[in-house]
């Protein structure tokens, strides 16, 4: 019989409990013992949720994110906060995760390629680890409290040190291996002690393109940790780790997990002679997208796996169920068609639970569901609601030219300064500005049908006005409308897109409080009117100076959707920035002088192995230079980027070939500008020079300073100021101190440069 598990369930809870609790925590509004009330409250209902399985994960739970609650229970807290000798209570962990006033928070970056976000650990060579016991066993305690078997879920060590980062020159942070394991050796005996049998440990980085060093470590790190009870799962996911077998089989481990979906061409080399004394887990349930399971192709994997392994077959998800929406019962308002192909984190487990079923008693006893399974998958497959032979026809016939700039960018920036008559370093914002409740009151009352169309332009108008006040006030240079409109910079498009379909409650984490609704991109894309052409063109009648047309593009669409799997991604990319590209031309019609194509996915859909890079970076090139190249010399077209590392898809980034790049670099201390100089990038940049992500208002002597260190890597006529990232989440107190502080550091940095 084959063993159930799951490597993670969604946290945020399905109704967005804990980012409700977490905000009102933030604000002061509830203490620390109601945040954590509902913590145990979410734990508990989802462990229920899961109580059919013969394992229950536990520690995947987290208030901001795992990998900060993994360096909280290691005790890998950097020196610069002063605390690292102290338990890390909820008010330091978060000033980990948000900074305070004397230090920036932990870098952000994807969680491998994701649009979850984890925070980053930070290594020196005096980096000491100390087991800090509270952020697990009190969770191991509740779920033996419902006599439930649970399964502590753990970042493993390799992978660990791996994501982290070091700043000093001369360390290697794999060097603090041995340091590290006693914590873990530590964590593995007290779980022995409280008769845990079985623990996870997450090493989803054997799925990269690893140095010798690093595979080297995993032999070093697992015979350190080998141990008899508890035993230990040996978790990958993401992609395929066929060409890293042998390693693994000399891992003291009694069990891997492989992910069969994202990288199913690996089950047979994996089953091929697999060692005798593991368990393997079969990842077969699809947790990153939300169609339903094929399960008739899926029982047949599972048979053909248990015709080898025997007892030593365990079924599961292929990854954390986090990347899903919790429960797909909610979406009442749903289409029922395009409903009955989706299956959400607790279908998904009823689909694990049939799988097991029909595997311990033969397909026969699924027969109905197995018949229903074929049916919904040949009836998404014939409907006529997923092909569009227009959109087709329009792809097939495009031209080289339509991927081209009619000039080269020093011809291009030429005639652009001329129009915009910009000063040196020039200052702007990403985006979007507070959403304050008023707002969001007022597109509520719209979508509900209790406030007329004409009354919510008036109020949308009004908003408008206020955020271009506000800039000229602070002397920005280009302003942005603010996208008081906008629920999320993906779904407001999808939701004027053909091809796509919406959910009310499909919620998930992006990072800490940070929920976001991904649209269900189920067929052709195409977009039968202008998205954004109102409200931009209202903004620029209320000023002199340029206003952005702020767009989203066709890359972070796709990636920050659920999309579709019965084509290539590609293609869907091409339809995507069809659709971009007609807005782009509007825009640039309507007298729209700047247009900003947000492209933060862009790394972020980079397969895992190098090898693949090549073909995905060059449609995914093709599909921005779709969008963005159909206008004149004079029109600037911006490209925004955050939260990810560069440095090696450089080439890539400039064959974009956008007037101006604006990237996240104030948490990296400027760190990021130094690839886009050894590179000899060729087009204008911004760089972030202060972080949106945390509360913390920096100073503006600490904005020059950063400024002065972009200057001295790129050259000032080339450069950009701005935020990191869209000031959507920051309040208007937050947003003004920091933005009259950040035009200040601009015009000081100015006069040093133009008067020496």
């Amino acid at each position: 019989m084959a063993v159930t598990h799951s490597l993670g369930f969604p946290r945020i809870g399905a109704g967005r409990e804990l980012k409700k609790a977490l905000e009102a925590y933030w604000s002061g509004r509830i203490g620390s013992e109601q945040l954590q009330e509902t913590g145990r409250r979410l734990r508990e209902r989802h462990w229920r949720l899961q109580a059919g399985l013969d394992l229950v994960p536990v520690g995947d739970f987290a208030y901001y994110d795992q990998m900060l609650t993994m360096t909280a229970l290691l005790g890998a807290i950097p020196e610069r906060f002063r605390f690292r000798d102290q338990s890390l209570d909820l008010e330091r962990y978060f000033q980990l995760a948000r900074g305070n006033r004397e230090q920036p928070a932990l870098e952000m970056t994807k969680w491998f390629d994701t649009n979850y976000h984890y925070l980053v650990p930070e290594f020196d060579r005096n980096t000491t680890f100390r087991l800090d016991p509270a952020w697990l066993f009190g969770e191991v305690d509740e779920a033996l409290a419902l006599k439930l078997q649970p399964k502590p879920v753990l970042i493993g060590p390799v992978t660990y040190l791996y994501l982290g980062k070091t700043k000093e020159a001369g360390f290697d942070r794999l060097d603090l291996l041995p340091r590290l394991l006693p914590v873990y050796g530590e964590i593995l005996a007290r779980l022995r002690d409280r008769g845990i049998h079985w623990v996870q440990l997450d090493e989803p980085a054997l799925a990269l393109d690893l140095t010798p060093d690093w595979l080297a470590a995993y032999p070093a790190a697992y015979g350190a940790l080998a141990t008899a009870e508890p035993k230990l799962l040996l978790a990958t996911y993401f992609g395929s780790v066929a060409d890293r077998r042998d390693l693994m089989a000399r891992l003291p481990v009694a069990g891997w997990h492989i992910d069969a979906v994202r990288a199913p061409e690996q089950v047979p080399q994996i089953l091929d002679d697999y060692p005798a004394d593991k368990v393997l887990s079969l990842g077969l349930i699809d947790g990153r997208n939300i169609w339903r399971t094929d399960l008739r192709r899926a029982l047949l994997q599972a048979e053909a796996a248990r015709a080898r392994l025997e007892e030593r077959l365990w079924l599961a998800p292929s990854c954390s169920l986090l990347h899903v929406p919790t429960d797909l019962s909610l979406e009442s308002a749903l289409d029922p068609e395009i409903r009955s192909w989706l299956a959400f984190a607790v279908q998904k487990l009823e689909e694990l639970a049939l799988l097991d079923r029909g595997l311990r008693l033969g397909a026969e006893s699924i027969q109905a569901e197995l018949a229903e399974s074929d049916r919904v998958a040949n009836a998404r497959a014939h409907s006529p609601r997923i092909h569009s032979p227009a959109v087709k026809a329009r792809l097939e016939a495009l031209g080289e030219a339509d991927f081209q700039r009619g000039s080269s960018f020093p011809q291009r920036i030429a005639r652009q300064r001329q129009r915009l008559q910009l000063p040196l370093l020039p200052t702007t914002t990403i985006g979007s500005f507070p959403q304050t409740p008023e707002i969001r009151k007022a597109r509520a009352d719209y979508r509900a049908g209790t406030l007329h169309q004409a009354a919510y332009r008036d109020a949308m108008h009004e908003a408008i006005q206020q955020a271009i006040r506000k800039q000229e006030d602070w002397g920005l240079d280009v302003l942005v409308h603010g996208e008081p409109e906008r629920n999320d910079m993906v779904e407001y498009f999808g939701e004027q897109l053909e091809g796509f379909a919406f959910t009310h409650h499909g919620w998930v984490q992006s990072y800490g409080s940070r929920c976001v609704k991904p649209p269900i991109i189920y067929g052709d894309v195409a977009r039968p009117k202008p998205m954004t052409l109102e409200w931009i063109t209202f903004a620029q009648r209320q000023t002199e100076k340029p206003v952005k047309g702020m767009l989203t593009g066709p890359v972070t669409l796709l990636q920050w959707s659920f999309v579709r799997d019965d084509q290539p991604r590609s293609v869907t990319a091409l339809q995507l920035a069809l659709a971009i590209r007609d807005e782009v031309q509007d825009l640039e019609r309507a007298g729209v002088s700047v247009i900003q194509i947000d492209e933060p996915a862009f790394r972020e859909g980079l397969p895992l192995r190098r090898q693949e890079w090549e073909e995905y970076l060059r449609w995914a090139t093709r599909a921005f230079r779709l969008a963005s190249c159909g206008v004149g010399d004079d029109t600037q077209i911006h490209t925004h980027m955050c939260y990810s590392e560069f440095g090696d898809i450089l080439p890539a980034i400039a064959e974009l070939d956008a007037d101006v790049i604006s990237i996240e670099t104030s948490r990296s201390d400027m760190e990021l500008l130094n690839s886009f100089h050894s590179f000899r990038y060729p087009n204008d940049i911004g760089p972030g020079i202060y972080d949106i992500h945390s509360p913390r208002v920096p100073e503006t002597e600490e904005m020059v300073r950063l400024l002065e260190r972009a200057c001295a890597t790129i050259p000032p006529e080339r450069l950009w100021v701005n935020p990191d990232c869209g000031l959507k989440t920051r309040a208007w107190a937050e947003v003004e101190a920091s933005l009259t502080r950040m035009v200040a550091a601009a015009r000081t940095v100015r006069e040093r440069l133009m008067h020496g």
